[in-house]
């Protein structure tokens, strides 16, 4: 008798072990298709952004400065974070270069498209002008 409980303690265990691993995979799996949805969605809104801040860097309206904010805002909360590239060393990982201009060498002089983040996956490389010294 001993034996067959010890047996169905062994059974029950590991069947609670599968059904945990399971719940954990699934809960994963869900977490990552998330993600990637997330992903595809903001990588379809950020070139409308652009559109807007080209429209609102021209035409300086108030109304228009308001909403690309509150925009902006909405990625925030998502957990979209904009690289901050001005000033830094060229990083190939995180910027695409556009352009070559005179200037402190291999330093991020302007920034001609934002770059940005979720989850620490780049969703766009920030395109940016690096310097290049004379003669170098």
């Amino acid at each position: 008798m001993k034996q067959q409980i010890d047996e169905w303690k062994a059974k029950y265990l590991r069947a609670l072990a599968d059904y945990q691993n399971l719940e954990r995979r699934t809960h994963e799996e869900w977490q990552e298709k998330q993600t990637r949805a997330t992903l595809a969605v903001i990588s379809k809104i950020l070139p409308i952004l652009d559109t807007i801040r080209k429209a609102a860097d021209h035409l300086q309206d108030p109304g228009l400065n308001l909403g690309t904010k509150s925009f902006t805002d909405v990625l925030v909360d998502l957990g979209v974070v904009k690289l901050d590239v001005i000033g830094l060393t060229f990083d190939p990982a995180t910027m695409e270069c556009i352009d070559v201009v005179d200037g402190e060498e291999n330093k991020v002089l302007d920034e001609l498209l934002p770059g940005y983040i979720y989850k620490g996956i780049l969703l766009r490389p920030a395109k940016v002008k690096v310097g290049k010294t004379k003669g170098g």
